[in-house]
């Protein structure tokens, strides 16, 4: 019954944050547009509500050598994907308390079923985390990622050696993630 509670008031601050980065996305492209005159009430009060946290994002867009001005889109596509994700996220963690929760009342044999189920999972999204990173740019050397990085280089890092990139595609974490599906599969088989 909590993890309804706790999935209804993510689901409930994504909302959120997704809603005042639209608004501030909107009134940008409408002043941009000149739908909206940019010192009209509608665009000072958004700019005001909104301007400490795009600053943050300004500033990160012009360390990477992007354009500030894109910081309300930025701020837009970060809420909504992020939301989403973090939603993704906490749905999975609540599923798994649950599990956790019913495997240790069932019993040892289920536990150890459940503790082999984690870790192939853990993997695996160590794997789709290190993806989606390269793909955004993020350092591997960040200490979140040198974690993710070491939960999966025993794995990628002989496959880069046998799998050949497809042009500019790195297609070894596919495979990765494919060969951990699989043995996942089959080690779930056996109990």
């Amino acid at each position: 019954m909590i993890g309804a509670y706790i999935i209804l008031a993510t689901r409930v601050l994504v909302f959120t944050v997704f809603s005042v980065a639209l608004v501030v996305a909107g009134t940008h492209w409408a002043v941009k547009q000149g739908h909206l005159t940019p010192f009209g009430p509608v665009p000072r009060t958004v700019r005001r509500l909104g301007g400490p946290l795009l600053k943050t994002f300004e500033r990160r867009l012009h360390r990477s050598g992007g354009n500030p001005a894109e910081a309300p889109y930025t701020l837009f596509w970060i809420a909504l994907l992020g939301g989403l994700a973090l939603i993704a996220v906490v749905q999975w963690l609540v599923g798994l308390a649950y599990e956790l929760l019913f495997s240790a009342s069932a019993g040892p044999m289920w536990l150890a079923r459940f503790l082999v189920s984690a870790a192939f999972s853990l993997l695996m999204v160590a794997i789709l985390i290190r993806a989606f990173a390269s793909w955004f740019g993020i350092s591997p050397y960040s200490k979140p990622m040198r974690l993710v990085y070491g939960l999966s280089n025993w794995l990628i890092e002989p496959l880069r050696k046998v799998v050949p990139p497809i042009g500019v595609i790195d297609i070894t974490p596919m495979v990765a993630y494919f060969l951990l599906y699989l043995a996942r599969s089959v080690v779930m088989g056996m109990f």
